[in-house]
């Protein structure tokens, strides 16, 4: 029987491991809700992106807050998409550009206080497995279980410049890996809730994995610990 009165699963790791697709098909495998929490953060950077803002500029990107709506919402095939004062920027937010602004916004502590509140919400009242950088160690830190999912960073950006290109995005192998190893001195570095794996975190390396063993050893984990 399952000794859990919520499922949540916090799933942490670097940029381009493969976390979000992993969770999206774990959440749809054992009904749970999907939260993509670094999907938020390309929200913020989107919008300070659209009002001229630096992603660096934290004055101006506080001042941005109170003027974002943010929500939520599920397709017809439980894709999660985002809704940007009530526009659909799924699409916009996986922009190359967007991904180094995300990584500076999350960097501000006003930006994460404003998203914080939102995110463990989600995990009262659902069943939920969330991705992020921090959702082990600072978000769900009584999460029932905590993964941390890892690979090379040569191997994460094969994975990424492939997604890129099957969407159209004009770039090169050689960009997207500098710009993953910036990403991942960034979010390793920066002074708040920095990228770490959590003392109580499993680790999952999928830098030898496919896809679809990667899968099977994430739903391994998830069914051992919830008897589900």
């Amino acid at each position: 029987m399952n000794r859990f009165d919520k499922i949540t699963v916090a799933l942490d790791g670097p940029a381009g491991a493969g976390k979000s697709t992993l969770a999206k098909r774990a959440a749809k495998f054992f009904n749970l809700m999907y939260v993509d929490t670094g999907a938020m953060y390309r929200c913020i950077g989107l919008y300070a992106k659209q009002n001229a803002v630096a992603s660096k500029d934290e004055d101006g990107v506080k001042a941005l807050l109170p003027s974002i709506k943010l929500d939520m919402k599920y397709d017809e095939n439980g894709t999660q998409r985002m809704i940007l004062n009530g526009d659909d920027v799924t699409e916009q937010i996986r922009q190359p550009e967007i991904s180094t602004y995300a990584s500076d916004v999350s960097a501000m502590p006003d930006v994460r206080s404003f998203l914080l509140f939102m995110q463990q919400d989600m995990a009262q009242r659902y069943d939920v497995i969330m991705d992020g950088r921090d959702i082990g160690t600072v978000v769900l830190p009584n999460a029932g279980l905590k993964i941390f999912i890892t690979a090379d960073a040569m191997a994460r950006a094969k994975r990424r410049f492939i997604e890129l290109e099957e969407k159209g995005v004009a770039t090169t192998l050689d960009e997207v890996y500098n710009e993953m190893c910036q990403r991942d001195k960034n979010d390793s570095e920066r002074a708040i809730a920095p990228l770490r794996q959590a003392d109580d975190a499993l680790l999952l390396d999928t830098t030898e994995l496919d896809l679809e063993q990667s899968f099977k050893a994430l739903c391994t984990l998830i069914s051992e610990r919830f008897q589900i």
